[in-house]
């Protein structure tokens, strides 16, 4: 064969690979080292059932040279029932930026069996989304049972996804809104749960692939808090024992005007970034009033918060995951209230709010906006 001809057959080749990656055609993806880069102690490339797999006990493994945004990523997953979150990355920016769907083998046969939830800055957000439309109840296969294996397809168009466990046919849930947006990314598999994963295979496609149809996403209610000034992060410990604080008491801060998200909840890991101690910010709002009056707030937060009125110290508490009881989750909702005393004219309303595990938000509400309106 000449160069020519060689030069012919390689671009051939070529053009027929990324023709591959536009229309729909499934890739199956071999479980070995040169397809997959592990990050995990323990990881082993075995066979399983008879199958070849990537025992996966912790860490993570990344598909070699893959980018994907929209289309469908199928897998097979073994696990004992046993406390894990084992899953897959995808639309990956780097390791701390990505869609995440995880899956909770303890939780098998309730409603949180099973997780979607976007990671910004390293941090997942579970305690911020959960519920309709990013989980549902499903009993998993177990390692010990015959059918060991559970078949997880999941696919993925623009700003919506669709997730299937086992049954392949039928959606267990619709993701209504991934919250990276429309990006295109890298894949990768979670590790946790003494996991086996096999029969990988992914299909680009530039068409939707979606069963069901498209959900629209309820507007924010009035009297929902729709932005918020978030500061960048701090030290607990400079706030912690203060009973007056205001914005220029904590110097060296910079400031993102950040709008919540149609359920009113803001999550804070979208601008802030959590580092070692620094993992709190202040997140301000600024009310007009009309006259002194007392105005009730709804709010819900996670984990730990400080509210500042008017520079004095008016609430404190805690959402921390198992802090209440050993099943106490610290999701994030309209739980908590506070009755503001504001005076004529500006009023600045400073939240000190602090992140342990699991997410880092803030969500509030008026019951009703006579008398004030929200500013800068």
């Amino acid at each position: 064969m000449n160069v020519k001809i060689k030069f012919l057959c390689l671009a051939t080749l070529l053009s027929t690979t990324i023709l591959s990656n536009t229309s729909g055609q499934k890739i199956t993806v071999p479980m070995d080292p040169e397809n997959w880069e592990v990050k995990s102690d323990g990881a082993k490339f075995q066979k399983y059932r008879g199958v070849a797999g990537l025992f996966l006990p912790q860490g993570q493994a990344g598909l070699k040279g893959v980018e994907f945004q929209n289309g469908i990523i199928e897998f097979d997953i073994a696990f004992p029932q046993t406390r894990g979150f084992p899953g897959v990355k995808f639309r990956m920016q780097d390791d701390l930026n990505y869609e995440e769907l995880y899956l909770r083998p303890h939780q098998s046969g309730n409603p949180d069996a099973n997780q979607y939830t976007p990671v910004f800055n390293g941090l997942a957000g579970w305690q911020l989304y959960y519920g309709e439309g990013h989980a549902n109840a499903v009993k998993y296969n177990f390692d010990y049972n015959t059918q060991g294996w559970n078949r997880v397809k999941l696919i993925v168009h623009d700003t919506r996804g669709e997730v299937y466990i086992n049954d392949m046919n039928t959606p267990l849930f619709q993701v209504h809104e991934l919250k990276h947006g429309i990006k295109k990314g890298g894949i990768g598999l979670q590790g946790g749960a003494m996991a086996v994963f096999a029969n990988f295979s992914y299909t680009p496609s530039t068409k939707s692939l979606l069963k069901l149809g498209k959900k629209d996403l309820p507007k924010a209610e009035p009297g929902f808090i729709t932005k918020w000034q978030v500061s960048s992060a701090f030290e607990a410990a400079k706030v912690q024992g203060l009973n007056k604080l205001k914005t220029k008491d904590i110097t060296g801060l910079t400031w993102n005007d950040i709008d919540a998200e149609f359920t009113g909840t803001l999550n804070i890991a979208r601008t802030a970034v959590k580092q070692g101690k620094k993992n709190t910010v202040l997140v301000k709002l600024v009310i007009n009033s009309d006259k002194n009056q007392i105005k009730r707030l709804d709010f819900g937060f996670s984990d730990n918060i400080l509210a500042f009125v008017n520079s004095n110290l008016v609430y404190g508490g805690s959402n921390i995951f198992g802090s209440r009881d050993y099943r106490y989750l610290g999701t994030i909702g309209f739980f908590d209230t506070l009755y503001l005393s504001l005076k004529k004219g500006e009023n600045e309303v400073l939240f000190a709010v602090t992140e342990n595990f699991g997410g880092w938000g803030i969500k509030g509400r008026f019951d009703n906006m006579d008398g004030i309106t929200l500013g800068q």
